[in-house]
């Protein structure tokens, strides 16, 4: 198991400085709106390829009134030994920022090798809409879901956009033929290799879902599925016949396409379907409680995935966890985030929702950009986990 021993802020969001230890297990974070909870945990998403859980720019996470520059520092325990983790960011004459990172002190290109190190998985308020919302955001958090498993993903993601922008400006000006059929070349490429990422994704995670359903559970199973017109290509045929498909599509839909000024089939179409298993009901039509417990358990699985296909057990990130959960399922998922035996971030506004894990977790208490012990962990705390 990964574990983030210590971890140190440089001008990020609230926290001019912030030196902390953490104990591997569960770490539960509680203080008023505003304290900074949720700044520190995005620090630890900020880890792993992305824009961290709040998809913020570079600049919004530079403190107020600091010189626009900011980092992060993480000591991470590993079966190896401890490993460095460094990321930061500082403005350039122009406005602009620019990333920078280092693995053990060292100077890296990017955070892909920070994957072989840690995986991070979270979950936020802002998610809770999740099922009932556009089909945009339910493609990003499954892109998040690939991601955890394969780092190359959000780099072909990325890679299709501008592939998929350069065909519509081509549509655009009318380009001649020969120039359309090299762009959607590229794109049938990357739209595949995007496409099968996911399919092969959510296949493992339905087989892992079916495999620990509990029809009991507090967290109810998910039934999950694709639609998409590139998805269905997808099966037993090698790649490049099903990208030959691909193309033709493309080529049919050119005036169509023109005429919307994008292009409307492909992978950046996709919609990731939820069902709530024991009630056969599409996700969307079901309580607000009823969702929340949806998407934790949906959550929880992936995690169970990322460990088995990575080996690496996840760092879970749960950001006021305990909103919509009631006293029983908030039990069930402690007993069940114990179970994992992962290290696990939880935020809270009242500490009251993490009494019962006094003895069990490391409890800090968050205040204007400061952390504190809610109680000195003793060794019953450390025997706990």
């Amino acid at each position: 198991m990964s574990s983030i021993s210590r971890l140190v802020l440089t001008d990020f969001r609230s926290y001019p400085a912030l030196d902390l230890a953490f104990e591997p297990g569960l770490v539960a974070l509680s203080g008023e709106n505003g304290a900074g909870k949720t700044n520190l945990i995005e620090a630890i998403s900020f880890l792993c390829p992305g824009r961290g859980l709040r998809r913020a720019e570079l600049g919004e996470c530079a403190r107020f009134g600091s010189s626009g520059r900011w980092s992060i520092f993480a000591e991470v325990a590993t079966a190896e030994g401890p490993r460095q983790l460094g990321v930061g960011a500082e403005a350039q004459l122009d406005s602009s920022y620019a990333r920078r990172y280092r693995l053990d002190r060292e100077p890296v290109a990017s955070l892909k090798p920070f994957a072989e190190i840690v995986r991070i998985v979270w979950l936020t308020p802002s998610m809770d809409g999740l099922f009932a919302g556009p089909a945009g955001e339910r493609r990003r958090f499954l892109d998040r879901l690939v991601l955890a498993v394969d780092a190359e993903h959000g780099t072909r993601v990325n890679a299709l956009e501008r592939a998929l922008r350069n065909r519509n400006r081509l549509l655009e000006e009318n380009a001649e033929r020969r120039w359309l059929d090299a762009a959607e070349s590229e794109v049938a490429e990357l739209a595949i290799a995007v496409a099968a990422a996911r399919v092969e994704t959510v296949q493992h995670l339905v087989a892992r879902i079916a495999a620990a359903r509990e029809e009991a559970s507090a967290f109810p199973h998910a039934e999950l599925s694709l639609q998409g017109d590139v998805e269905r290509l997808i099966g037993n045929r090698p790649a490049i016949e099903i990208e030959d498909a691909y193309r033709a599509m493309l080529r049919e839909n050119r005036s169509r396409d023109a005429a919307a000024g994008r292009t409307l089939i492909g992978p950046q179409a996709t919609d990731l379907l939820v069902r709530h298993g024991p009630k056969q009901a599409d996700a969307a039509r079901s309580s607000t409680g009823e969702q929340k417990a949806l998407l934790v358990g949906l959550v929880l699985a992936h995690a169970r995935l990322v460990a088995e296909v990575s080996g690496i057990t996840p760092i879970l990130l749960l950001d006021e966890i305990a909103a919509h959960l009631d006293a029983a399922r908030r039990e069930a998922l402690f007993e069940t985030l114990i179970a994992l035996r992962a290290q696990v971030f939880m935020t809270g506004a009242d500490a009251a929702v993490f009494a019962e894990l006094k003895g069990r977790a490391q409890m800090l208490q968050v205040a204007a950009g400061r952390v504190s012990a809610a109680w000195p962990p003793g060794a019953e705390h450390r025997r706990g986990l």
